[in-house]
């Protein structure tokens, strides 16, 4: 049981940490509006694209995806998606708070939370189910992370986008280009002859191009820490009084309610179906697409494409701080069960 909750403290207080960092150093006035400004820019369209790119071309290829999984996960969080939709629908009036929240009920922390959790949880193997579910997952966040900040905002003449707009905007997002080029190196990669005696591509970026592929990780490895940082640097705890149901609503979906349909609905199918198979490899892939808390660079988003930068950031704060509780309970039930 003790390990259980070190697995949740190790996975989310390096989070907490950094983000407390991030607004003592904005306290003391070490940290500037407009240095918090240009960072975030900087992460939004250098650093997380960096990411993105890096965590793709490090997976093995896409002959080793489990798709059963992966057609899980997706179908749930579409499912998600359109629940989530409904509820800002009916409970939320702003349309800058609108976007923000309904990104929130889908969009986990997938790829900053996800490795580490699924180490502590399954090893080596359950790392590459993240990667490999991640592939598939962290594209159609993005994607979905874009028409929510869109369909609800309103252009110059206060008349609602149109879909080309959005269509626009998803396919101009500095994380979606990064993503379409991760997927055609790996599918590039996939027609590169074999050496025989390795059996590895006889050219690849990481041994041919060693320069740019450490250029490439060198700056993927800024992102999550400095997007933490500019995150805590613009946290502001008066604000939780004026935004206490829109908060509880979003914190509530990304810990509460996400992760009981996506980790019940996959218990489910695993005992009613032999298609929906998982593995015990691949149930720690699961509680990081669905469990961990709202993704760090759902604020950074927001902000770039005019959402409420404020509730995003509270929502990433506070789902952390809380998903210690709540991936704890997780673990627990799971592991009852057998699952893990």
């Amino acid at each position: 049981m003790s390990d259980t909750l070190l697995y949740a403290l190790n996975a989310v207080l390096p989070l907490l940490l950094l983000i407390g960092l991030g607004y003592g150093l904005r306290r003391l006035h070490f940290l500037t509006d407009s240095f918090l400004e240009v960072a975030n820019k900087f992460v939004f369209h250098i650093a997380l694209p960096m990411l993105m790119y890096y965590t793709l071309y490090s997976a093995s290829g896409l002959k080793d995806i489990d798709w059963s999984v992966v057609l899980y996960s997706a179908s749930a969080v579409l499912v998600i998606f359109g629940l989530g939709l409904i509820t800002v629908g009916v409970f939320i009036k702003d349309p800058r708070q609108k976007g923000v929240i309904l990104q929130g009920t889908f969009r986990s922390n997938l790829t900053i939370i996800g490795v580490p959790l699924a180490e502590a949880l399954g090893g080596s193997e359950a790392v590459l189910g993240v990667a490999l579910v991640s592939m598939i997952i962290v594209p159609l966040y993005n994607i979905l992370s874009v028409i929510s900040l869109s369909v609800f905002q309103k252009d110059e003449n206060n008349q609602s986008i149109h879909w080309q707009k959005v269509i626009i905007r998803i396919l101009t997002n500095p994380l979606i280009i990064a993503i379409a080029l991760g997927i055609l190196t790996l599918f590039i990669r996939s027609l590169i002859p074999l050496d025989p005696e390795t059996l590895e591509p006889v050219f690849s970026i990481n041994k041919n191009l060693e320069f740019l592929y450490l250029f490439i990780k060198w700056l993927g490895q800024i992102a999550s820490p400095l997007a933490l940082i500019v995150l805590g640097g613009g946290f502001q705890f008066g604000a939780i009084r004026l935004l206490r149901k829109e908060l509880f609503i979003g914190v509530f979906w990304r810990i509460i309610l996400a992760p009981t349909i996506g980790l019940l609905g996959a218990i489910m199918l695993d005992k009613a179906t032999d298609f929906f198979s998982f593995s015990p490899a691949y149930y720690p892939a699961l509680i990081a697409t669905f469990a961990s808390p709202a993704a760090v660079s759902s604020a950074i988003m927001a902000k770039e494409m005019g959402g409420d930068e404020q509730l995003a950031g509270q929502i990433v704060v506070w789902t952390s701080l809380l998903a210690i509780i709540t991936l704890f309970i997780i673990v627990v039930v799971l592991r009852t069960l057998g699952a893990l």
